[in-house]
């Protein structure tokens, strides 16, 4: 069963140099194989509420794959870059 991990930036970045290093270091990390990026800080048309700065969707075969994602030595170094750099609120979703 699929599983996507929903990343949503609230708001505008507000330390740009540790969103670079953030982005340098998940570049720099072996590309995980099970990941399939299906939405990176496109275009947002909000139809109801206020719309975030920025939303990543990705997809994993499993909730299991996206966990082990998430918990990588690689992205684990990655995240207090990210959680300095601007606020997300970051969720895995169990597919049908």
């Amino acid at each position: 069963m699929p599983a996507y991990v929903l990343c949503i930036r609230e708001d505008a970045v507000r330390d740009p140099a540790e969103m670079a290093t953030y982005h340098r270091l998940n570049r720099e990390s072996p590309r995980e194989p099970k990941l399939t990026p299906l939405a990176v800080y496109g275009a947002i048309e909000a139809l109801e509420g206020k719309a975030p700065d920025g939303i990543v969707l990705l997809q994993f075969p499993t909730v299991e794959d996206a966990q082990a994602w998430y918990n990588s030595p690689g992205y684990r170094a990655a995240i207090p870059h990210r959680r300095k750099g601007a606020d997300y609120r970051i969720m895995i979703i169990q597919g049908l």
